[in-house]
């Protein structure tokens, strides 16, 4: 039978200490993983940053030569600015009653202004259907908000040459309603519509992408600023079931607003066949009659 003396000496050597090999591992492991995170993303929000306009606009861009397949009698307007030139349709109709000044959606260009503006033109008004820089025929690239802002007013002051103030009726669309709403509260139009408008951009961020920070969006169009500024009545009509700007967008800028309003539901319309539901058809007629 064995004795305890039969067996090394180190085997009941309290000095030695067990190997920590395992868990120290596990730490330098943990930490990469968490340097890696923290880079990746940092990286990401780099990129986002210095990237920004190529996802906000998406831009299309037409040969200057390209024909419009339009059915409407139109002419092209080509309007210089400052590092651009733009292309605007302008529709023209015999004794209008004014004029709708259109902007578009991020995801649009001017082919697609033809189906957007034709109640206008059945109401009787001309339409001016603007593209923003490097957008269709529009030459340039979008830069900062400062210079779309620009654009927008070099566009009501070409039609301030043709109608008075009373006669143009601002419409914006998606990212185009920011853009309408910080030049009514500079302006004097007729009336203001919004289709699917946001409360800024950092909102439309933040629901969107809430790990990003809005600090680093150089385009926040801050609607909810401008809007309390407009005077002119202001109509917003928004799809209850639209997942990129909420339906929610509209009812909290409607709280911003001073100037006579209306919020018009749109049910069951997401974001982009608004148009296409019959209570907006109805109320735009009213609207614009």
């Amino acid at each position: 039978m064995p004795t305890h003396d039969n067996f090394p000496d180190t085997l009941y050597d309290r000095s030695v200490r067990p190997t920590r090999s395992t868990p120290r591992l596990g730490y330098k492991m943990l930490r990469v993983f968490f340097i890696g995170i923290g880079g990746g993303y940092l990286l990401t929000c780099l990129l986002l940053y210095f990237e920004q306009e190529r996802l906000l606009f998406p831009a299309r861009a037409l040969p200057h030569d390209y024909r419009y397949p339009f059915h409407t009698s139109f002419e092209e307007v080509f309007l210089p600015v400052d590092g651009a030139t733009l292309a605007a349709i302008h529709f023209k109709q015999a004794n209008s009653r004014g004029v709708v000044l259109f902007l578009h959606g991020n995801g649009e260009t001017l082919l697609n202004a033809e189906g957007r503006v034709e109640r206008f033109l059945r109401d009787g008004y001309d339409v001016f259907a603007l593209d923003y820089r490097g957008y269709g025929k529009s030459t340039g690239t979008i830069a900062s908000e400062a210079s779309l802002h620009q654009d927008v007013q070099a566009a009501y002051a070409y039609l301030r040459r043709s109608y008075r103030d009373d006669q143009i009726i601002l419409y914006g669309r998606s990212l185009g309603t920011g853009l309408v709403v910080r030049l009514a509260s500079t302006m004097t139009p007729r009336m203001l519509i919004l289709e699917a408008p946001y409360v800024s951009m950092q909102d439309i961020v933040a629901q969107q992408a809430p790990f990003i920070p809005t600090l680093l969006l150089k385009y926040p169009l801050r609607s909810y600023e401008w809007i309390g500024a407009v005077r002119c009545p202001i109509y917003l009509f928004h799809g209850t079931d639209d997942t990129l700007i909420l339906f929610e967008s509209s009812k909290r800028l409607q709280g911003y607003i001073t100037a006579p309003n209306r919020l018009i539901p749109v049910v069951g319309a997401g974001h982009n066949d608004v148009p296409a539901f019959a209570v907006y058809q109805e109320q735009m007629d009213l609207i614009l009659r």
